[in-house]
This record gives structure tokens, sequence and C-alpha cells, in this order.
């Protein structure tokens, strides 16, 4: 029998392994089962951290978050348009880090406190600037769908960056739509160079609060 003394089973070793799991076999390839034989456990052994996966799911995005915020300082000098700008680009490089990354983020819900006192930092730097709290959390919330809902996209032709998936040849594309000459370019726009697409986007989002709420 051997006497070699296994790391205890808990809820961080489970969703660091589907975390790891995630960029091999993506989401849908990502069940209860492959993380337990990848754990060398039984699958009801997850059942006693994880009623369903959706609940795995909800601690994968916490430890995303915790990873993604690990070591970061937000600056009290950043006027609000910064920090919206700082929020959004952090986000998209932490989902980016994971192949369905978004779609794991998207409709989580944290297991923890800890994304409490940057919500807090950031509401109040908003409510300062002039934003009222429902103003606030409605600029905050439109710039987490707009990046979420970007990245979703993009991981929908990139699943992971450099790593094209099948049937996104944009030249192909142009070929085929050659009598619809604007569609045809747009296809450049659409596809590619989705560093440009998001700031763009985004500069549009921010720009759009400042206007709708009247604050500069």
């Amino acid at each position: 029998m051997s006497t070699e003394k296994r790391t205890p089973l808990d809820r961080e070793r489970v969703a660091d392994t589907a975390l790891r799991l995630l960029n091999e076999v993506g989401l849908d390839g990502l069940t209860l089962r492959a993380i337990a034989k990848e754990l060398d456990v039984k699958a009801p052994a997850l059942y006693w951290h994880f009623r369903d996966k959706q609940a795995l799911l909800d601690e994968m995005a916490t430890q995303m978050y915790r990873r993604m915020v690990a070591g970061t300082v937000l600056d009290p000098a950043d006027t609000w348009r910064e920090r919206l700008l700082a929020m959004s680009h952090g986000l998209r490089t932490a989902l980016l880090g994971y192949r369905d990354g978004a779609k794991v983020f998207s409709g989580s819900r944290f297991t923890g406190t800890d994304h409490a006192p940057a919500l807090e930092a950031n509401l109040r730097l908003l409510t300062e600037a002039g934003f009222t709290l429902v103003q606030a959390v409605d600029a905050g919330r439109t710039v987490n769908a707009y990046t979420i809902g970007f990245v979703i996209e993009e991981q929908g032709v990139r699943p992971l960056p450099g790593e094209p998936r099948e049937g996104f040849d944009i030249e192909e594309r142009a070929r085929r739509m050659a009598d619809f000459p604007l569609a045809a370019e747009a296809g450049r726009l659409l596809f590619d160079d989705y560093d440009r697409q998001f700031e763009e986007g985004l500069a549009l989002v921010v720009a759009g609060i400042g206007a709708r709420y009247g604050i500069g």
C-alpha cells in the first residue's frame, strides 16, 4: 500500500484544476467527470464541494478575479474615465488568459467578497466625480458588460490569442462577398485587429457615459 500523502481536495484545488483543464478542452468539454479524472478522484468526490457545474463556474470566476487583482493597486489620482478604462483593460486581459474565459465569467456569482474593496473604491470615485450611485452602478455595469461581450465574440473567433478558429479566413470571405464591396471590406474590420476594435468600442462607451450624464 502506498504511503504517499495526497494533497487534500478542497474548493480552491478543484477550481485551479478546472481552470487549467479549461485551456485544453474549452467550456463544453469541461465536465465534472473530466476534472475528477485530472485530480485522480471519483466524480462524486467533487459534489462534496460543488453541487453542480454552475457552482464550480462561480468558484472558477472568483479565482479568475483573485488572480486578476493580485498585486494591483488602484491609483487614487485616477479620473472616472481613467478608472473605467483601467477596469476594462484589466478584465479583458484576464479573460483572454483562458479558453472561453469570458463565458465562464459571464453570469457567474462571486463566492467571496474579494471584489468588494475595489467596487467600493470605484463607486466612491465615480460618485465624488458627480455621478449619483445609480449612475455610477449603471456606468460600471455597462463597461463591464461591453468588455465581457466583446471578449465572448473575440474568443468565438480566436479561442486563445494566436489560435484562429476554422472558417474565419478574411480573404476567402472577401472573395465570397465580392459583389458587396463595403460588406466585403468590413470583414477586415470585424475579424482582425481586436485590440483596435476593443479600444474604439470602449472609447465610444465611455464617451457615451459622459455625454449621457453630463459629466466631463
